[in-house]
């Protein structure tokens, strides 16, 4: 019997011709237009593939009665309640790895930013300003970058630095150390230690119940007031409003914030009033290169499961 599968949030077209094509599947690609069509058409769905958009909470799965299979075309699956998915045998999987080097050039982009203070300088530029002196910036070169979390991203964030010659910190409490070369890389021990010393933060862990709020006023009020913050992983993992307190207090330059506590962020917000806070809208793991990869695997995976009954890249509840 053919398959409906539901792709949601955008994905690369090779993925719908590929769905399309293949007489196993009836694939709904319009759906990534408005959630009001994926929580109608996700009904009588087989599959979804979803990105970051669509919560398949409680609510969302008890209105879907043929639900088999939920692909996250990314890594977090913060946005899927897979305790609920489990009582109701659906399964879960995402696609490791295929956003990793889209996440870290962001991040670092962020970084940039930050230093050069690119942002201010365009929005200046725009209203007819040339206000050079204003935005004199830094350099990346011998600062101290910590890193919070040291999987995957983590460690190509900290490779595609070293060129810039950083002693490079990290804090990951599953790593022992590291393989990946470099003696200006070093582990330590408490999360103190990188808001202490470091020049530059920036955040990679999954946001699970041990990190909600992980960071809060008690690590900005650690740092040093030149320094810059960059959290490009999870919303929630951060507490912003204690962020935004150090940031109104210029107890720390600046920061850049790419994911929220909550999706889609609203017209106006209190982040919005921050002078020293650059906002992207979710945009880790959004280049071209990323979306294809992430469509290649949900596409192998969707046919793995239904065609030949094995299910790859499982996420357990």
């Amino acid at each position: 019997m053919t398959k409906k599968v539901l792709v949601c949030d955008g994905m690369d077209s090779a993925i719908f011709s590929k769905l399309l094509s293949n007489e196993e599947f009836n694939v709904y690609p319009e759906a990534k237009n408005s959630q009001e069509i994926v929580k109608k058409e996700a009904q009588d769905a087989d599959a979804l593939v979803i990105r970051s958009s669509t919560k398949v909470n409680k609510e969302f799965i008890d209105k879907c009665s043929n639900l088999k299979l939920v692909i996250r075309a990314g890594e977090g699956t913060d946005n899927i309640d897979k305790t609920y998915c489990k009582e109701k045998g659906i399964k879960v999987a995402n696609t490791p790895g295929a956003n990793n080097n889209s996440a870290a050039e962001h991040a670092i982009a962020l970084m940039f930013t930050l230093l050069r203070k690119t942002a201010w300088a365009n929005s200046s530029m725009q209203t007819g300003k040339w206000d050079k002196a204003r935005f004199t910036g830094n350099e990346m070169t011998n600062k101290t970058i910590g890193i919070v979390g040291f999987g995957r991203i983590g460690q190509l964030v900290a490779k595609r630095l070293v060129g810039f010659e950083p002693e490079i910190l990290f804090y990951d409490p599953f790593i022992s150390s590291h393989s990946i070369g470099y003696n200006n890389i070093k582990k330590v021990e408490k999360l103190e230690k990188i808001f202490e010393k470091s020049d530059i933060i920036t955040v990679h862990v999954p946001l699970v119940d041990q990190t909600k709020n992980l960071i809060d006023k008690k690590f900005f009020s650690l740092m040093k007031k030149h320094a810059i913050f960059v959290n490009a992983a999870r919303g929630g993992i951060v507490n912003e409003e204690d962020l935004l307190e150090a940031l109104k207090l210029n107890s720390i330059r600046a920061a850049a914030l790419d994911v929220f506590l909550n999706e889609p962020l609203k017209e106006k917000t209190n982040l919005h009033e921050i002078e020293n806070l650059v906002l992207t809208p979710h945009l880790g793991g959004s280049t071209q290169e990323a979306q294809f990869r992430v469509g290649e695997m949900a596409y192998h995976q969707l046919k793995e499961f239904f065609i030949n009954d094995n299910l790859l890249n499982e996420v357990r509840a």
